[in-house]
């Protein structure tokens, strides 16, 4: 009896074991797709500020990772970006070679997404074949690659918007762009951080994960606002900190109608409900780290909520910083990358509080 109780511990140790092992793995693998997504929002933001997003005018998935190797190759591609109005209205008389420069970083952005969608799908697959993936995990990392495939078609949707009546690309389409790509980041960071031990400490309050989930929501949100102010250059207007036109609250947020239609398309309007939301989630993460230290300060919930505040903070002070210098590439981009660094933390603290996804091995032990 004690032979056979001692066989079923060894077994039960050794598949804990197993699953440890193809969790670090599977942590390793989600590790290196956040690393290549961060890359890609920042060549995203780098592409849109450069305003290089539509010097590639024809949706190619497969052939065109390949970039024009020949003079001729590279005058028919200039010769395509001349037919669009971006060209005739902002770049007439562009030699060939400054329009490499712009070409180079919208293919070298469409080519690290391609590269994402090998570096997940491939890996997948593999630990999907090999019994490595948890049967609960599968459906969320199979909607994460789905999610991707469908970005593909939604960047070409807006890039699209810019190559017959425009000279940029629609800030409708450019901000449901980045949302799916900080969609895709949040889920990755989401599923890594549940295979990741936790530390059990109980929550400092009642209400400490509600709003965490509101700080990760809300992070969001603000990226969305931000992506709206980008594609009407609104940060290049009303340049000054504090004040916005001379006021907290300016004058003119409502004048065009249907009023509905300023929270979209008034430069002015958008650029101050960006600042507005940012004043907001402040606020927020504030009192969320004051409540958090008052209640349980040695945990690390209330550690976390802290460095959540402390990155929230920096990325205000460069993005006050990136509208007093009216947006130059490298604030710009930075901006962008702050942005994707509160909210990768911000889901990392809200799984926090959800804690690791149960072994079914250490369901077993406690039977």
């Amino acid at each position: 009896m004690a032979h056979a109780e001692l066989a079923t511990e060894q077994t039960l140790l050794k598949e804990m074991g197993r699953t440890e092992r193809n969790r670090r793995q599977i942590r390793g693998w989600l590790a290196v797709v956040l690393f290549a997504l961060f890359a890609l929002v920042l060549v995203g933001g780098a592409t849109r500020l450069t305003e290089s997003g539509l010097s590639i005018t024809e949706w190619k998935p497969i052939h065109g990772v390949i970039p024009p190797l020949t003079a001729e190759e590279w005058e028919e591609e200039f010769r395509l970006y001349q037919r669009i109005p971006q060209y005739e209205q902002l770049n007439k008389g562009m030699t060939v070679e400054e329009f490499k420069t712009i070409f180079w970083w919208e293919w070298a952005h469409r080519l690290l997404a391609r590269t994402i969608g090998v570096i997940f799908a491939l890996p997948l697959f593999f630990f999907w074949v090999t019994g490595r993936i948890e049967r609960r995990l599968r459906w969320p990392l199979l909607g994460i690659l789905a999610l991707g495939g469908f970005q593909g078609f939604i960047g070409w949707w807006m890039v699209s918007s810019g190559l017959v009546e425009r000279t940029e690309v629609s800030q409708y389409r450019l901000a449901t762009h980045l949302v799916i790509a900080c969609l895709i980041f949040a889920g990755c960071m989401w599923i890594l951080r549940g295979l990741c031990p936790h530390s059990g400490d109980a929550a400092p309050t009642k209400k400490s994960r509600s709003m965490a989930a509101l700080l990760a929501v809300m992070s969001l949100f603000q990226i969305y606002l931000g992506a709206l102010v980008a594609g009407l250059d609104a940060g290049f207007t009303y340049n000054t900190w504090p004040l916005m036109d001379g006021s907290i609250v300016p004058q003119g947020l409502f004048v065009q109608q249907p009023a509905w239609i300023n929270l979209f398309e008034n430069p002015k309007t958008v650029q101050f409900l960006h600042r507005a939301g940012a004043y907001l989630l402040f606020a927020l993460a504030l009192m969320h780290m004051i409540a958090s230290l008052r209640a349980a300060p040695e945990t690390t919930h209330a550690r976390r909520s802290v460095v959540l505040f402390a990155l929230m903070t920096i990325q205000a002070v460069i993005g006050i910083t990136t509208l007093v210098l009216q947006v130059p590439i490298g604030w710009g981009v930075l901006h962008q990358a702050g942005a994707l660094v509160v909210l990768g933390f911000a889901i990392a603290h809200w799984r926090g509080f959800v804690g690791e996804y149960p072994k079914s091995t250490a369901i077993e032990l406690r039977a």
